[in-house]
């Protein structure tokens, strides 16, 4: 689950495709939880850790936490990434 995270992560840092955070948050979440119980375990300890790190240092809100959270949610619980995925993104990802 951990290297699935990871590579959401590269992906979103790679792409800088702005309006993506969302769909590599679920994205992530999404693939971690689908090697089972560990996997999503994996994914909401990093999820979690990575928000509240963020909130502390970014200063982007609470606001943005929390749809960060929603979209990690969403994906650990088997719904669709593409919900969150912006137009124009390359299908690469």
């Amino acid at each position: 689950g951990a290297w699935d995270m990871f590579r959401a992560y590269r992906d979103m840092r790679e792409a800088n495709y702005i309006g993506a955070d969302k769909y590599f948050h679920a994205r992530g979440n999404y693939d971690a939880a689908r090697r089972g119980p560990g996997g999503a375990w994996a994914a909401e300890v990093i999820s979690d850790a990575r928000e509240r790190w963020q909130s502390g240092v970014s200063g982007r809100g609470a606001e943005d936490t929390r749809a960060d959270q929603e979209a990690n949610k969403w994906g650990r619980s088997g719904g669709d990434p593409n919900r969150y995925r912006p137009a124009g993104l390359p299908s690469k990802y």
